[in-house]
């Protein structure tokens, strides 16, 4: 877990659009201390949490917005946030109760 591909936009050559596969980590930009937000896991080095970053987009909001408005965050970090969310997603289990 944690580990996560995605590909990122490096420019157009001759009317080709190229991708550049990157891979995501994103223990290196989210951190989780008990003393930052009660614990919640927020970008590293600041107080944003990524349920926050993941509550904007969910609302709207683009990746340019966001920078826009929060210009000490890079790509890279609302990447990170997502990457984070995927993983927490994919660990999750439902259990239907009885009725």
């Amino acid at each position: 877990m944690g580990l996560k591909r995605y590909l990122v936009d490096t420019g157009i050559i001759g009317g080709l659009m190229l991708l550049q596969e990157k891979t995501m980590h994103w223990q290196h930009r989210i951190s989780v201390d008990p003393d930052v937000l009660v614990g919640k896991p927020v970008i590293r080095g600041t107080r944003i949490a990524v349920e926050f970053v993941v509550d904007l987009l969910g609302r709207g909001w683009t990746t340019e917005q966001i920078l826009h408005e929060y210009d000490h965050l890079s790509p890279e970090d609302i990447q990170a946030c997502l990457a984070y969310a995927s993983d927490v997603l994919k660990s999750e289990r439902v259990y239907l109760l009885p009725t």
